[in-house]
């Protein structure tokens, strides 16, 4: 039989045939249920939409012999579980209405593609009723028999892929399984933060790996203790509040401040009617907010709540409803990137406080160990005399005393310049930044706070200060454009001109002019004078790769942006540059009073404070 279909003679026609029910099941499988971790979050979805509120998930051998997921929520009865192993047989869902999704689940296909697969086992017990058990094992289905069972629901899936042994062979290893496993939980734990989840690895010993409890209280203290059972402390305590509404969708979460941000996008967590998503639009919105405050090798963090009506975001796209579709795409865009900026701008100056933790860790204090025996415990006289002299008020450097053993004296040359600094007034010390009391090699204030002290990078604070100025004068006057003498011609497809076209009124905002010139040309006026001398077709073609992916473009303003940061590089105060106790203090404050100074243009933070408890930590005083 020729392979190639373009060479099919009229008498080799293919016959159409009808496929059978586990056929059709072990096809839908493999769209449903790609690894273990497909089975664990299918199968916690429907414990959650049973309204479940204690669910436990146990694995062995990473899932690929055993998973069992347990839960407390409404249960099914002896008639329901003959039902609930039909395709398409949901109790989600009427048919009617295919965009009034509320629920996780919909299609019907969770259960019967697990028995097609694999051995599976249904155990129930619905409130009045009592408890039943069916099996399924390859597509098979078993009788229901009386089991015994407290409430809710047990589903035990053993030996997944049984019935399909060729997709075992594109499993990864038993690690990265395990770890996809927890990370499905994990998810759908920071999405039910009312909901205890545990989950136990029992291959050889049951281990405990994960326990989340309920949370209590209102829903943004709930969700903070969640994401830090979660994520730990770190995320938690370095994380702004979000709240923020607009044309009907709502979001919440909490985004990490620039200074906590991480080499990799790790901690990128999206949820849309609480529904774990991976949307490349969404994560693009998410990078956009961050875009001015961290350098392109480093990763935001933020766990991001979308809710909407069910009618405005269709979640049945992809097999896995790993993607969604919003019926105003720019809306949900728009609002996480003014919802995060918002935020951060309200946050001020405050940097993550795993930056002064860094710095105490590289403060290493002497090991532990037996007490050392110091001189000065059996102090000699002339070292007493000398201990005395050491604490004498000095005039000058110049007249510090000379070691007692007689050695000469090296000429003492200061590392850090103090001048004759007035005490500090409580005012000035109760505020967030402290009164400046010293500068280091020329580039670093030294600060004292009632709590502690403050080590302020002068440059890049200061750099940081004249950027945000030098924004807020650019959206206040506009970008200046210079138009060209001669107009640039670039030729387009008709359908990407179209699409520039589309979004030339947001161009000419940055002072990028196009308009059409016949046919699928287009033809740039006006460019932006900051950016001087520029290749404007080049600049089209990035600006178009971005509205193809995202949807909206912002290079043309990461360009200016980047312009403006180095102006402000330039004009800020260099390292090196001695500053007066006035000047050091007038930049404290104006950082207080300026969003976003806690860290300079490519992310890195401008002072690091230090808490007076953890400064006597180090000196072994506590």
């Amino acid at each position: 039989m020729n392979a190639d279909p373009r060479n099919i003679s009229a008498n080799e026609r293919p016959v159409i045939r009808q496929l059978d029910e586990a056929a059709a099941n072990r096809i839908a499988a493999g769209e449903v249920v790609e690894r273990p971790a497909s089975a664990v979050k299918e199968l916690v979805e429907n414990a959650l939409d049973a309204g479940a509120r204690r669910i436990d998930v146990a694995y062995a051998d990473a899932g690929k012999t055993l998973i069992r997921i347990t839960d407390d929520g409404c249960g099914m009865t002896a008639e329901d579980l003959p039902l609930a192993l039909s395709r398409h047989a949901t109790s989600k869902i009427d048919g009617s209405d295919l965009l009034n999704i509320r629920s996780f689940g919909f299609r019907g296909e969770a259960l019967p593609s697990l028995g097609a697969v694999g051995r599976l086992t249904l155990t129930s017990r619905a409130e009045g009723f009592d408890a039943a058990q069916i099996t399924v094992a390859g597509g098979q289905l078993g009788p229901v028999k009386p089991a015994a069972l407290t409430r809710g629901t047990v589903v035990e899936l053993r030996d997944l892929f049984y019935a399909t042994p060729a997709r075992l062979k594109f499993l990864r290893s038993d690690r990265a399984e395990a770890q996809a496993i927890a990370d499905v939980v994990k998810r759908l734990a920071m999405a039910a933060p009312y909901v205890s989840f545990t989950l136990r690895d029992v291959s050889a010993e049951s281990r405990e790996l994960f326990r989340a409890d309920a949370e209590q209280g209102e829903l943004f203290d709930a969700l903070a203790a969640r994401l830090g059972r979660v994520l730990g402390r770190a995320f938690s305590d370095n994380a702004v509040r979000l709240n923020a509404e607009r044309e009907g969708l709502r979001l919440t979460g909490y985004a990490a401040l620039p200074t906590y941000s991480r080499g990799a996008a790790i901690e990128q967590f999206l949820f849309v009617n609480h529904r774990p998503v991976r949307d490349k639009m969404l994560l693009g919105a998410l990078r956009a907010a961050y875009m001015d405050f961290l350098s392109r090798d480093r990763h935001p963090a933020a766990v991001l709540f979308l809710d909407c009506e069910p009618e405005r975001v269709d979640v049945n796209v992809h097999p896995a409803k790993a993607e969604v579709r919003f019926r105003e795409a720019g809306v949900p865009r728009g609002l996480i990137v003014t919802g995060i900026r918002h935020a951060l701008a309200e946050a001020g100056h405050r940097a993550s406080s795993t930056v002064a933790t860094a710095t105490l860790g590289a403060m290493q204090p002497e090991p532990a160990g037996p007490p050392r025996l110091y001189q000065m415990d059996r102090p000699s006289y002339g070292a007493i005399r000398s201990a005395y002299a050491a604490q004498m008020p000095l005039s000058s450097f110049d007249e510090a005393p000379q070691p007692f053993t007689g050695a000469p004296a090296e000429p003492f040359t200061p590392s850090a310049r103090v001048e004759p600094v007035p005490e500090a007034t409580p005012e000035l010390t109760r505020r967030p930044l402290g009164a400046a009391r010293a500068q280091l090699h020329e580039n670093y204030i030294v600060a004292q706070t009632e709590t502690g002290m403050v080590l302020v990078d002068q440059h890049a604070a200061h750099e940081r200060l004249v950027y945000e100025r030098l924004k807020k004068q650019m959206a206040e006057k506009g970008v200046a454009a210079q138009a060209l003498l001669i107009p640039e011609i670039v030729e387009f497809s008709p359908s990407d001109a179209a699409r520039l076209l589309e979004a030339a009124a947001d161009l000419e905002r940055l002072g990028l002019t196009i308009e059409p010139f016949g046919g699928a040309a287009i033809a740039v006026r006006e460019t932006p004078a900051i950016l001087g001398e520029i290749d404007a077709g080049a600049l089209l073609r990035d600006v178009l790769d971005e509205l193809s992916d995202l949807g909206e473009s912002l290079k043309l303003q990461a360009r200016i942006e980047a312009v403006l940061s180095r102006m402000a590089c330039h004009g800020s105060i260099r390292s090196g540059r001695q500053m007066r106790v006035e000047e050091m203090n007038a930049l404290l404050r104006e950082m207080e009073a300026t969003p976003h100074s806690g860290q300079c243009n490519h992310g890195r933070p401008t002072y690091v404070e230090l808490k007076l408890s953890d400064i006597e930590r180090l000196f072994g005083r506590t």
